[in-house]
């Protein structure tokens, strides 16, 4: 039911409009990017890289959508329908390693798992020095990785749809004389497969988007080759046009998941569970116990202590003047970008309320579709776009004007920065703030308009203060993000605007693992926050679900 309108409907339409367009426009330009080719780098690239760039890509996407959905099905299946010791803090525990950004556990793992780390150096002085481990610095370790990082995307996704199955099905299945594995195979999985398929589409997507990791791994894909190609050989048209490429990729894999989901709905048919329907006694328990520790260790405790060993023996004190800079650069970034991304969302979700036709519903949801580009794409689509503004109007207007220096205005500037967060972010801001504004009946605001309110005095006194709680869970996570998002940060910050992903990298890059660690553990305590808030909105969500 739309809510009654604070603003005028043509505003509702360029509202939208303008979301839309606001995605539309790197898209565009990735398209026209084509119009001409740099031949050198082209003949380069195809007889040196590109086969290898798309043999990787291939088998990164592919090893870790398995991984993902083999580690976060498994691990939602025990937390959601067993009992067994541990179970309840081991529920959320495992949501954890959300906090951790890919290339901060990619240079963690490097750094315990390579030949000269500490594990095998142990195993070296305790099986002899002929004793060889696999190596980390390898397309499985790079998959390792990265199935780590994104588990939780399974895992918090199929969790919450077993929890909604009830106990109605499992119960018939068991009493037609299935094991609980055959149960779980006919009936649990095929009902959860459609959360299952979008949690591991937003994890193939992040995969695609990563630089951080695959760079520390030194694993060319489509992100490092657009890196090394804008400012190895200086050719920003073919950094687009790779770009483009790799957009080709992430539109396969929303194709692929859209496909999945589309004949895989169930509709509902019982109330939430309130209990596990299996307990593991014995053996079996501490097995599963076991297993969920192995998987919270590796992904998460293991790489924080060791985070903090090496601040705590590094010999370097990097608590000086550039460190608070890069803290202050980073929560400026942040705080900027999560201001003006809630607030354009916030635009957008009651447009699509205000106005709920399908012109407006269908550009607010191209509107959202930002998450789904890589930030590597959208730096290069803006800054092209950007760049030709500049060259092609702004600079011969400011000679035109008179002005003695003409200078780009728009190209490496914090607007295109902030630009790129707004586009990436918005669904995420989304989410939140149309979960706060589905929660405000109709009948509020009527009753505001009868009593001679109308505009934005429904708005400020009416809707504001319920959609509190939204914006706020929307800053937090905006914010979170765009201090852990480096490809965007890394090709578009301006000058002198250095944050703490673009330290890590720097310092990575250079195999300074123990300097690395200071501004790693202060993006993972951040990235706790967020974290802290999905517990809590899930806890909710399970809990209103059984009050009904």
């Amino acid at each position: 039911m739309p809510l009654p309108s604070v603003v005028s409907k043509p505003h509702w339409r360029a509202v939208a409009y303008a979301g839309a367009a606001l995605v539309l426009m790197p898209l565009l330009v990735l398209a026209l990017s084509w119009n001409s080719l740099d031949t050198t780098i082209w003949n380069h690239l195809l007889e040196t890289q590109m086969m290898r760039l798309l043999g990787n890509t291939l088998v990164l996407t592919v090893g870790v959508a398995s991984g993902v959905v083999l580690l976060g099905v498994s691990l939602a299946w025990l937390t959601s329908l067993c009992e067994f010791p541990g179970r309840r803090w081991l529920d959320w525990a495992l949501m954890l390693p959300f906090a951790v950004p890919a290339y901060v556990l990619a240079f963690v793992m490097i750094g315990l798992l390579d030949f000269a780390g500490p594990l095998q150096t142990f195993l070296r002085s305790w099986l002899g020095n002929d004793f060889r481990m696999f190596s980390i610095r390898s397309t499985g370790g790079v998959i390792f990785v990265l199935v780590l990082v994104f588990y939780p995307y399974v895992y918090m996704l199929a969790r919450g749809a077993f929890l909604a199955q009830g106990r109605g099905l499992m119960e018939a299945a068991r009493i037609l004389g299935h094991s609980p594995w055959a149960a779980f195979w006919r009936v649990a999985l095929p009902m959860a497969r459609p959360a299952i398929g979008a949690g591991a589409a937003l994890a193939v997507m992040e995969t695609l988007a990563d630089f951080g990791a695959v760079s520390v791994f030194n694993y060319d894909t489509f992100t490092t080759a657009i890196y090394k190609t804008w400012y190895g050989f200086y050719s920003l048209q073919t950094a687009t046009q790779l770009a483009s490429l790799l957009l080709l990729f992430v539109l396969l894999a929303l194709y692929t998941e859209r496909r999945a989901q589309g004949s895989r709905r169930f509709p509902g048919v019982d109330k939430p569970r309130q209990g596990a329907l299996f307990r593991l006694r014995g053996a079996r328990g501490w097995l599963a116990t076991g297993y969920c520790l192995l998987v919270l260790a590796t992904a998460f405790i293991i790489p924080l202590l060791q985070l903090f060993y090496w601040l705590l023996t590094s010999d370097r004190n990097d608590f000086d003047d550039r460190y608070w800079s890069l803290i202050r650069n980073t929560l400026a970034l942040g705080g900027i970008a999560a201001l003006m991304t809630v607030s354009a969302a916030l635009m957008l979700v009651l447009a699509r309320r205000m106005q709920p036709v399908r012109r407006i519903r269908s550009a607010v949801a191209l509107a959202n579709l930002g998450y789904a580009l890589p930030g590597s794409v959208l730096a290069v689509g803006i800054m092209f776009a950007f760049s030709f503004a500049d060259n092609q109007l702004l600079v011969p207007l400011q000679a035109w004007l008179g002005l003695e220096e003409p200078r780009p205005w728009l190209l490496g500037s914090l607007f295109a920065l902030l630009l790129a967060y707004l586009i990436r972010f918005m669904a995420v801001a989304s989410g939140p703030v149309d979960t706060s504004l589905a929660r405000i009946r109709p009948a509020l605001p009527e009753a505001a308009h009868s009593l001679g309110h109308s505009g934005f005095s429904v708005f400020w006194r009416v809707y504001l203060p319920l959609l509190v709680p939204g914006l706020l869970s929307a800053s937090l996570l905006v914010f979170v993000d765009v201090l852990k998002e480096m490809p965007a940060t890394l090709l578009m910050r301006p000058f002198g605007w250095d944050t703490l992903a673009v330290r890590i990298h720097s310092l990575t890059a250079e195999g300074d693992w123990p300097r690395a660690a200071l501004p790693a553990i202060t993006l993972v305590a951040t990235g706790l926050l967020p974290v802290i808030v999905l517990i809590r909105r899930s806890a909710q969500s399970i809990s209103r679900s059984k009050v009904r």
